[in-house]
C-alpha cells in the first residue's frame, strides 16, 4: 500500500472517530496522529470545523507543532497561534528552522517574539534577522540563510575534514557556494564532485563559475520562473554587493507556484488564496461582501445601459431573448485572452517589448472568432424570429462585442498592473462590465436605429 493510500486512510478514519469523539476513542485518534506527517496533519486541520479542530490540537504529535503550524493557510494559523500559550509557541518556534520560523513569527506576539530571540544563539538571530528584513514574495524572503560556504583557494580535502567536523549538512543541499574574503559569491561545489574528484585537487579548479546568482529584491514569481527554465535544484542569493545572503531549494520554489495558482484562481472570485474554507460565518460573510458589492456596481451599471432601450425592448421582444448571447460571448471570448494575458505577465513573457505584438494578434483573433460566430448566430436568430434584419443586427453586434472584448482582454492586465493593481483580482470585473456595457449598447442601440 502506497504512503498516499496510507494516509487517505488515516484522514478517513480519523474523521470518523472526530464525528464520535467518545473518551474511548481520543486514544486512537492520538495514535494515529503519531503516524501521519506534519504536513497531512495540517491538511487534515484545514478540513475541519473550528470545535473540531480544536478536540485535535491539543493530541497532536509533541515536537511537530511547529512544522504543522508552517503548513497551515494563514487565516488558520493565526488562529490557532491566538489561542496557544506563551511557552508553547516557544517550543513550537525552537522546532523550525530559520527560513520556516522566518515565515510565521510575524503572526506571533510580541512577548513571545522578544524572548524567541533573546533565547536564540547570536549567529540565528542574525540570520533571522536577515530573512525578515526583506519582503516575503522576494528571493530575499524566501531564502535559507542556513548555507555552507567554502572558499576557492582549498583542497576538496580540506573541504571534506570541514565536513566531517561539522557533523550535518542543511537538508536539500546539493552544492557548496564558494566565496572569497568578503564572502562575495564566485561559485557552486557540486556535492558529487567533492565525492569523485582527487582530494588534492583545489575547489577553484573543478567549481561551477557559470552558476547565476539571484538578487535578494527578486520577486518570487521570477524566482519559480528561472528554477523552471534552468531546472534548479537550489541557488544562491545575493544582496547588491553580490555578498553571499542564502540559498533558495526547490521546496521553497513549489510552495511559490502552489501559492501563485491558488492565487490565480481564488482572486477570480475576489477571495483570498488563504482562505479557511470552514472559518465562521460572519467573517466568510464580511470577506465576501466588498467583492459582491462591487460586482453589484457593475451589475447596476449594465443594467442602466439596458434601461436606456426599455422601450425598444417592450415593441420586440425577440431583443430580451438575444440579449445574452451577446453578453456571454463577448464575457467569454474576454475571458480567454485576459486568462493567456495574465498567464504570460506571471511567466514574465509578456512585457512592454511585445505588448504591442500581442495586442494586434489578439486584435485579429477578435475579428476572425466575431465573424465566424457572427455568421452562426445571425444564422440562428434569423430562422428563428424569420428576421433578416435582426440577423444582421445580432450578427454586427456580435462581431463587435467580441473584437472589443479580445482588445479589452489584451489591455486591462496591463493597464491595472501599471497603476499597481492586482490583475487577477480585478481583471475579471473590470473585463465583464466592459463587454456586458458594450454588448447591450451594441445591440441594443442599432435595434432602436433599425427595427423599431
Amino acid at each position: 500500500m502506497s504512503d498516499e493510500t496510507e494516509n487517505n486512510n488515516d484522514s478517513a478514519s480519523l474523521h470518523d472517530l472526530l464525528n464520535r469523539r467518545d473518551e474511548a476513542d481520543t486514544g486512537r485518534v492520538t495514535e494515529l496522529l503519531q503516524d501521519m506527517h506534519p504536513a497531512d496533519i495540517a491538511h487534515l486541520l484545514e478540513s475541519l470545523h473550528t470545535e473540531q479542530r480544536d478536540y485535535l490540537w491539543p493530541l497532536v504529535p509533541v515536537g511537530a507543532e511547529g512544522e504543522i503550524l508552517l503548513h497551515l493557510n494563514d487565516q488558520l494559523r493565526a488562529g490557532i497561534i491566538s489561542k496557544m500559550g506563551a511557552e508553547e509557541l516557544l517550543e513550537a518556534a525552537e522546532q523550525l528552522d530559520t527560513d520556516d520560523l522566518a515565515d510565521i513569527i510575524p503572526e506571533m506576539p510580541l512577548n513571545v517574539t522578544q524572548e524567541l530571540l533573546l533565547t536564540m544563539e547570536a549567529q540565528d538571530r542574525d540570520r533571522l534577522r536577515s530573512v525578515l528584513s526583506y519582503p516575503d514574495d522576494t528571493a530575499g524572503g524566501l531564502m535559507d540563510p542556513d548555507t555552507i560556504m567554502v572558499r576557492e583557494d582549498i583542497t576538496l580535502d580540506v573541504v571534506q575534514r570541514f565536513l566531517r567536523k561539522r557533523g550535518e549538512i542543511p537538508s536539500g543541499t546539493d552544492t557548496l557556494f564558494v566565496v572569497d574574503r568578503d564572502s562575495q559569491f564566485l561559485g557552486v561545489l557540486p556535492l558529487t564532485l567533492l565525492l569523485i574528484k582527487d582530494p588534492g585537487t583545489r575547489v577553484s579548479d573543478i567549481m561551477d563559475k557559470s552558476v547565476e546568482a539571484i538578487p535578494a529584491e527578486t520577486p518570487a514569481r521570477d524566482v519559480a520562473n528561472m528554477f523552471e527554465r534552468r531546472d534548479l535544484i537550489s541557488a544562491p542569493v545575493v544582496d547588491v554587493e553580490k555578498r553571499l545572503l542564502g540559498r533558495i531549494t526547490i521546496d521553497d520554489v513549489v510552495d511559490v507556484i502552489r501559492e501563485t495558482a491558488d492565487h490565480s484562481f481564488m482572486s477570480m472570485a475576489g477571495m483570498n488564496e488563504e482562505e479557511d474554507m470552514f472559518a465562521p460565518v460572519f467573517r466568510s460573510t464580511k470577506r465576501r461582501s466588498l467583492w459582491l458589492g462591487i460586482n453589484l456596481l457593475t451589475a447596476f451599471l449594465a443594467s442602466w445601459v439596458i434601461g436606456l432601450f426599455d422601450t425598444t425592448i417592450q415593441q420586440l421582444v425577440a431583443l430580451a431573448i438575444l440579449m445574452p448571447i451577446v453578453a456571454s460571448m463577448g464575457g467569454i471570448a474576454g475571458s480567454q485572452t485576459l486568462t493567456l494575458v495574465i498567464r504570460g505577465m506571471a511567466l514574465g513573457t509578456v512585457s512592454q517589448s511585445n505588448a504591442k505584438r500581442l495586442f494586434l494578434k489578439e486584435f485579429m483573433v477578435g475579428i476572425w472568432n466575431g465573424l465566424i460566430w457572427a455568421t452562426v448566430i445571425a444564422g440562428v436568430a434569423g430562422l428563428w424570429f424569420n428576421s433578416v434584419n435582426l440577423a444582421l443586427i445580432i450578427a454586427l453586434a456580435i462581431t463587435v462585442n467580441l473584437i472589443v472584448a479580445a482588445i479589452a482582454g489584451a489591455t486591462i492586465p496591463m493597464l491595472l498592473q501599471k497603476i499597481g493593481a492586482d490583475p487577477a483580482l480585478a481583471g475579471t470585473v473590470v473585463l465583464t462590465t466592459v463587454t456586458d456595457v458594450v454588448g447591450f449598447f451594441t445591440f441594443l442601440g442599432l435595434a432602436a436605429l433599425f427595427l423599431v
